[in-house]
């Protein structure tokens, strides 16, 4: 087997300006911060951005002004309110945003991973979603009843983010038995041309072959492996720690307006060297281990 662990700019490093992203997490769980902390100090931009359920990843990225163009179901900060710097920049015309529902999203995801250029639905008949988005959601009767279909075209992006929980230096990544369900990371995994994940712990190949039912995401999908212990924070990542409360509200307290934003990303992405420094300025492994969940 062949070994896939990398340092996170390593792994991120065939990332540009001008590429399409799959971004994976859900809300306020297992969003891949430290690797956009990472691509936003190395100033990529110009970013097309798939995501599932958007929070911190997308909003920094917006921020930064990181963001051309976002494709998703949902941005915001959900139990927090709105995803600030992301509704600034869409009000300001700066990202074209083109909305799907949860089942549209799942679908351009099926069909990229079955190799198709597009997956049949219904979801979206009579939605103004399709009306104002028809380059990516076409109408066409059904070739066997006449009824009315839409094609909802494949979710194709040049690389897939996804923080996961532990896995081997072969890129086997694998969940904890107890874990929450409503992403689609598994999917966007399967849907990825080059896949990069980061994850809280590599641990052992040993390890992994004891339970070989966990791993979610087999090794030949992924290109490059990172440990990157806290990597979600300031999100939680379910089974690890919760989300730290403290710095999501002072996140968006700053992000009120774009100059308060853009000084914690001087603060928190671009100033630090990498992710250890990260982790010294929100107050050092002993500050973030009182996030972590008990078992």
């Amino acid at each position: 087997m062949k070994e896939k662990l990398k340092n996170l700019e390593e792994a991120l490093a065939p990332i540009s300006s001008g590429n399409t992203l799959t971004i994976g997490g859900s809300l306020l769980r297992r969003q891949p911060n430290a690797a956009v902390r990472s691509l936003i100090r190395r100033g990529v931009t110009d970013l097309t951005v798939l995501t599932w359920a958007a929070t911190t990843a997308t909003d920094m990225l917006a921020a930064a002004g990181a963001l051309r163009r976002y494709e998703g179901i949902y941005t915001g900060m959900f139990s927090y309110g709105l995803a600030p710097n992301f509704r600034r920049a869409v009000e300001q015309g700066a990202i074209e945003v083109r909305d799907f529902s949860e089942t549209a999203m799942v679908a351009r995801f099926r069909a990229t991973t079955q190799g198709l250029e597009f997956m049949p639905i219904k979801t979206l008949l009579g939605s103004d979603i399709a009306r104002h988005n028809p380059e990516q959601i076409r109408p066409f009767p059904c070739p066997y009843t006449g009824e009315p279909l839409q094609a909802v075209a494949a979710a194709k992006s040049d690389f897939t983010i996804i923080h996961g929980y532990v896995g081997d230096k072969y890129g086997n990544v694998q969940w904890p038995i107890v874990r929450d369900s409503d992403d689609i990371d598994q999917m966007m995994a399967s849907a990825a041309k080059r896949l990069i994940v980061t994850v809280e712990k590599i641990i052992p190949h040993e390890e992994i072959m004891k339970r070989p039912t966990l791993t979610y995401i087999p090794g030949n999908w992924v290109e490059a492996i990172v440990e990157v212990p806290y990597g979600a924070h300031p999100v939680s990542c379910d089974g690890h720690y919760d989300e730290d409360d403290a710095h999501l509200t002072d996140y968006l307290a700053r992000s009120k307006t774009a100059e308060g934003a853009n000084a914690y990303l001087d603060e928190y992405a671009r100033r630090p060297a990498g992710h250890d420094d990260y982790i010294a300025m929100v107050g050092g492994l002993s500050a973030l281990r009182t996030l972590d969940v008990q078992p």
